[in-house]
């Protein structure tokens, strides 16, 4: 059983980084219950890998490679299954992500387009669109810096090209 102080640390740490898990949910859910449940199995496995965390490396970076992984993960079973456990070893005072409406509106082109990306090609445009370094994106990935700084170029010449597609149609450019 995980001590009061555990949960309170990881509570904390968890709503200080609350912006990139729902970044991760949005880029990876493709609706709004979609993120929900990507948003809840996140969590529970930040929660069942936290004691391992070690503190080698920023709290935040830690939590990217968890829930990148754990996204991609999902996405790849591509199947739809009930996961038990119990929720009286989960958090309780972590709420759901809230999504802003508004907001949601202004990114539908970005996200339209990256929609159409692959899995890694995905997470290595959210890392950029968070400033991280190439170092940072190392640590995260695994993959080493100059081949993200290749694909990065890439990714921006194929995000140019869908945009223009989806601003003057396919095949009026």
């Amino acid at each position: 059983m995980h001590n009061q102080g555990l949960q309170d640390a990881f509570i904390g740490l968890v709503d200080t980084n609350r912006g990139i898990l729902y970044k991760i949910c949005r880029m990876y859910g493709a609706t709004e219950p979609d993120r929900q449940d990507l948003f809840q199995e996140i969590v529970i496995q930040l929660w069942r890998s936290y004691p391992a965390f070690r503190g080698d490396s920023k709290f935040s970076t830690w939590l990217y490679r968890i829930a990148l992984n754990t996204a991609i993960s999902d996405l790849r079973k591509q199947r739809r299954h009930i996961t038990t456990i119990n929720p009286d070893s989960l958090p309780t005072q972590l709420q759901d992500i809230q999504y802003n409406s508004e907001k949601e509106e202004q990114l539908q082109s970005l996200y339209a387009a990256i929609s159409r990306l692959t899995e890694v090609e995905k997470a290595l445009t959210m890392l950029y669109l968070e400033d991280k370094s190439y170092v940072e994106m190392e640590e995260i990935l695994g993959i080493p810096q100059n081949n993200l700084r290749v694909k990065m170029n890439r990714i921006k010449e194929k995000l140019r090209k869908m945009t223009k597609e989806a601003v003057y149609g396919v095949g009026n450019t």
